[in-house]
């Protein structure tokens, strides 16, 4: 199942550092079939605050995704983002080409007694 790596950074400011990681980054991901979904794209914001930009990365499994984000090489990285730019970041599984919603609601109403 794919899965996604989604960072909110909240503020991005550009400097060597950072400019130094995405010049690096995608050679980290390369290895693990890791490729940028969105990145540096405005962020049209339709409900609630949302400060900031998105970034999302795609993998062909979370196991690969886990394992890029713990590997020596993006490890080695990382810092030159996170020590100029606040923001969260996560992994998450996608759902199946043919998943209806219907089924989740129907799980969730039944976990829930209604």
């Amino acid at each position: 199942m794919t899965a996604y790596a989604i960072a909110h950074l909240h503020r991005p400011t550009i400097n060597e550092d950072v400019l130094r990681y995405i010049e690096e980054i995608q050679a980290t991901m390369d290895p693990f079939g890791g490729r940028f979904l969105v990145h540096g794209k405005e962020v049209e914001v339709l409900e609630g605050p949302f400060p900031g930009t998105v970034v999302v990365i795609g993998f062909p499994d979370v196991e690969r995704a886990r394992a890029w984000y713990a590997s020596e090489a993006y490890q080695a990285i990382l810092p030159l983002r996170t020590d100029h730019i606040p923001g969260t970041a996560f992994l998450v599984e996608g759902v199946p080409a043919d998943y209806d919603a219907t089924g989740r609601a129907s799980a969730l109403r039944e976990a829930a007694g209604l």
